[in-house]
């Protein structure tokens, strides 16, 4: 089951119960079965907050993600800065939607074990997103 909540900050109008469909079969194709899962859009000093507070970080940053998965099921929290969605996509010159579902099933995949520290993770994690944002149109 997955709960899209927001925090200080408007719905976007891009979720949708198309939207879970994709996320479900993205895990699926992995292996994994949903289980909880909360994904909250909020502002960049509420995300600043949460990273200094839960993660001693003290940077901006696009996802937070709070792992709580079990072997067959992905669980977890997703905090995602809708104000940092729209700055990177002018950053990279993509459009806004784009680029909100490449934060959001980033954060899945990191639920699925996919990491992004070093290059060669980034690389895997690029190309995961790439295979998972080419399924979303047949979902919306």
């Amino acid at each position: 089951m997955i709960n899209f909540y927001y925090e200080d900050i408007s719905d976007p109008q891009l979720i949708s119960v198309s939207t879970s469909k994709w996320i479900e079969k993205v895990a699926q194709i992995h292996g994994f079965n949903l289980g909880e899962l909360s994904v909250v859009f909020c502002s960049d000093e509420y995300l600043l907050k949460m990273n200094q507070e839960y993660l001693q970080h003290d940077y901006y940053t696009d996802i937070i993600t709070f792992d709580y998965s079990s072997k067959s099921h992905i669980s977890g929290d997703l905090f995602i800065s809708l104000e940092t969605v729209q700055s990177n996509s002018e950053k990279f010159q993509t459009s806004f939607q784009n680029e909100f579902f490449r934060v959001l099933i980033h954060g899945i995949l990191h639920l699925l074990g996919f990491k992004d520290k070093t290059d060669e993770e980034q690389k895997i994690m690029t190309s995961k997103e790439d295979e998972a944002l080419s399924m979303l149109p047949t979902f919306l």
